[in-house]
Order: C-alpha cells, then sequence, then structure tokens
C-alpha cells in the first residue's frame, strides 16, 4: 500500500483528505505544519505528500525547499493543495519541487485526477 502525508494547518482538511485518500488506497499520516511534516519525514519518507501553503511554524514552500535539500528528499510526488492561486505561487511551487497544484476546495474526483496525472497511482 502507498503511503501518503498530508500536511495542512486545518484539522478538517486533514480529516477530508485522509477520508478520500484512505478510499482511494493509501496509508495516510497527518502534520499540522512543514516543521512536523519534515519531522514524519524523516522517520518514514512516504510515497506521495499533500501539502497546503499557508501554515505557522513552517510554511509549505519551506519545508518543500528543506524536503528536496535531504537525502532522499526527492522522492516523494509532492502536490501543493492551497487556496494560493496566482501565477507567482504555483511557479515558486513548481520551481521548488512540487509536481503538481490543487486548488481549495477540491473533491475526491480531482485529487483522484491529479494523483493519476503525476503518476501516484
Amino acid at each position: 500500500m502507498k503511503s501518503c502525508l498530508v500536511v495542512d494547518d486545518s484539522r478538517v482538511i486533514r480529516k477530508v483528505a485522509r477520508r478520500m485518500l484512505e478510499e482511494i488506497g493509501f496509508a495516510v499520516d497527518e502534520a499540522g505544519d512543514g516543521k512536523e511534516a519534515l519531522d514524519r519525514c524523516a522517520a518514514h519518507l512516504p510515497d506521495f505528500i499533500l501539502l497546503d501553503w499557508n501554515m505557522p511554524v513552517m510554511n509549505g514552500l519551506e519545508f518543500l525547499k528543506a524536503l528536496r535539500a535531504a537525502p532522499d528528499g526527492g522522492g516523494p510526488i509532492v502536490v501543493f493543495c492551497t487556496t494560493e492561486n496566482d501565477i507567482e505561487h504555483i511557479q515558486a511551487a513548481l520551481e521548488a519541487g512540487a509536481s503538481e497544484y490543487i486548488m481549495k476546495p477540491f473533491d475526491r474526483e480531482i485529487l483522484e485526477a491529479k494523483l493519476v496525472s503525476v503518476g501516484a497511482i
């Protein structure tokens, strides 16, 4: 079973994403900010990361840059899932190593389509 880390400061978003991802067939772990996500990745590097941009402690872009700089950090597929929708944010995310970008709110159909497009499923 493939593993996924959902990184979002909203407990509601994490719960909704967890349910969708588990229905798709992922084993899901959660983190409430980028620092917690880095700690989780150090313990177990997931196959896929669903990542929010705006979080306390360490935001999504900072997390992604730190992840990609870490040993084996290039491995996980990372999809940003955020309300930030301007071209500058999208470009910064892709340049930092994100595989794809999803706008909030999203549904299972959108999430599953993005996962297929990046080869996560």
